[in-house]
């Protein structure tokens, strides 16, 4: 058990009610995971606000309560503590409880629209096999040392941050690599940790169902690196045009990486095909298991962090050429008749440019790629016409499917999609709203050679659909229609 008053340490304090010598055992802001002797912290979130159970977390036995407006009527047995902003007094509480088990480690935080996943799964390879313990907090899964906890958000809740970087310190764990949201950001899920490390990849258009505008996007992102300590190292892709804007303001250590421009790490690509990238980066000539130029940049991201945690060059690349590519990630294989499948996670406009210009990159031409896309439902709908576009324009043919409809008609989805066409493009898009329907009908046209890309859903293994995660894997049904 520990004291209130001590897990209260650096939240900013507006009004005290209450002793807060009492004894508490656990911290929770949903009132349905409250136990007896605990903190509740009275979250306003996008649908409810957790000042409207209060008391229900005390008749649940909650003994502390954190809010931002003191209920009408207080209870003599209850501390009662009055924040301006429960979010961020979260974090810090969560911080202090699991007693700062971001400070006992180096942390490093990779944030981007795209590349997240792969640069953080890259790091947490490459460090592993230099021989260190590790910990990745990831969307495809968080691995505490080897052992495997399933992700449910790009960045979890500040209790789920802490109490999952406490295990990583307890498995002695010297690393752990985090992939930070703009979501995570702005609703302060990273306050009261200590990154060593700030990684930004890139900045492309998603998200604005959240944030709105762009613009408010880009201060989300900005924000990870202006909070980031004297110690920290900022470092940024030079080769995006919002890498700068990410360094301005920072008190952090400025590096960069680049393929294109000055950095103070540079690559070039020298081979780009199917069997991987050859790429010749700081004086060393390296072969790696990834695939087209947007993974040369997050291959950059990975030894420009390792280096500027102190590592030597040529160890660095020996023990990067070794890792695979993270789960859902440009994931291929070729099936029957020399039919190549590809799996990729590309959800937003620039990973789906990206991902159909590496194939038409590294393919030997005169082979048909055949596309199957769509766009998740109750997410940012700007994206949406703008991704069928990208998908003609990089592919033989397209077969429009669901992806995750969530709450949304998946029609409506499709709809919006084809808005994107013009007359003469929607003659060679099929619209197949049933996912593996649409899987199913790709490989029967495609011809020995050809490409097929499912993209969209990547490592995720469910199909949401009106609150329901169905068991839903692209790759799986690719290679039993492709068998």
């Amino acid at each position: 058990m520990k004291i209130f008053a001590d897990i209260l340490h650096n939240v900013t304090l507006l009004e005290v009610v209450g002793n807060t010598q009492c004894m508490v055992e656990s911290v929770a802001f949903d009132s349905r995971k409250v136990l007896p002797n605990t903190i509740f912290v009275a979250i306003k979130g996008l649908t409810t606000d957790g000042h409207k159970y209060i008391d229900q977390a005390i008749e649940k036995g909650a003994t502390a309560i954190v809010c931002e407006q003191l209920p009408n009527v207080l209870k003599g047995h209850i501390a009662y503590v009055r924040v301006a902003d429960c979010s961020k007094a979260l974090g810090i509480l969560a911080a202090n409880y699991y007693d700062h088990p971001s400070q006992k480690i180096t942390l490093v935080g990779v944030t981007g629209t795209n590349g997240k996943t792969t640069v953080a799964t890259l790091l947490h390879q490459l460090f592993t096999n230099m021989g260190f313990r590790c910990g990745l907090l990831s969307t495809v899964k968080n691995l505490v040392e080897h052992t495997e906890i399933e992700a449910t958000h790009t960045t979890p809740d500040p209790l789920q941050i802490n109490h999952l970087l406490s295990l990583m310190v307890q498995r002695g764990c010297k690393y752990v690599f985090m992939e930070v949201s703009s979501h995570a950001v702005v609703q302060q899920r990273i306050e009261g940790l200590r990154f060593a490390v700030g990684v930004f990849t890139n900045l492309t258009h998603d998200h604005l169902d959240f944030h709105k505008t762009f613009a408010n996007y880009l201060k989300a992102k900005k924000k990870f690196f202006d909070t980031l300590s004297v110690d920290a190292v900022c470092i940024t892709n030079a080769d995006d045009k919002n890498g700068a804007v990410m360094l301005q303001n920072t008190r952090s250590r400025k590096m960069s990486y680049s393929l294109k421009s000055q950095a103070d790490y540079r690559g070039r690509i020298i081979e780009n095909g199917f069997s991987g990238l050859t790429m010749a980066i700081d004086g060393h000539e390296v072969w790696f298991r990834l695939v087209g130029e947007f993974n040369a940049y997050n291959i950059l991201a990975v030894y420009a962090t390792a280096r500027a945690l102190g590592f030597e060059s040529a160890a660095v690349l020996t023990a990067l050429s070794t890792c695979q590519p993270a789960k859902g990630r440009f994931e291929y294989f070729t099936g029957k008749d020399k039919i190549t499948g590809i799996v990729d996670y590309a959800h937003t406009p620039d990973a789906l440019l990206n991902v159909l210009s590496t194939i038409g990159a590294v393919s030997k031409g005169g082979e048909k790629i055949i596309t199957v896309v769509g766009a998740g439902g109750n997410r940012d709908a700007a994206k949406r016409p703008e991704m069928a576009r990208i998908a003609v324009k990089g592919s033989s043919k397209v077969i429009l499917t669901s992806d995750n409809p969530r709450f949304e008609d998946p029609i409506d989805i499709l709809e919006q999609m084809k808005k994107g066409l013009t007359i003469s493009e929607l003659k060679d898009v099929l619209t197949i709203e049933n996912r593996a329907e649409a899987i199913k009908t790709a490989c029967c046209l495609a011809q020995p050679g050809d490409i097929i890309l499912v993209a969209g859903k990547g490592h995720e293994n469910y199909q949401e659909i009106k609150g329901v995660k169905y068991p839903f894997d692209d790759m799986k049904l690719l290679q039993e229609f492709l068998a």
